[in-house]
């Protein structure tokens, strides 16, 4: 992807992205925001979109554990 004349990679980890939206969650919580039966469905709701990012996810990033070609 290019983006203002420059070259740009993509790294997104899917795991910190899933750590900040907990914290979030966990943030809202703290604050009385959310009571048990709604931080349970906001975690499922959560869980089920992760689930669903890294089905999305093409998987070029991965490194085979097989270095000669089998």
């Amino acid at each position: 992807m290019v983006v203002g004349g420059r070259a740009m990679t993509y790294n997104f980890d899917p795991e910190k992205w899933l750590e900040a939206r907990r914290a979030v969650l966990d943030a809202r919580r703290a604050r009385g925001e959310l009571g048990d039966v709604e931080m349970e469905a906001e975690l499922r709701e959560l869980d089920r979109r992760y689930d669903e990012l890294v089905t999305r996810l093409d998987g070029t990033y991965e490194i085979s554990s097989r270095s000669n070609g089998e």
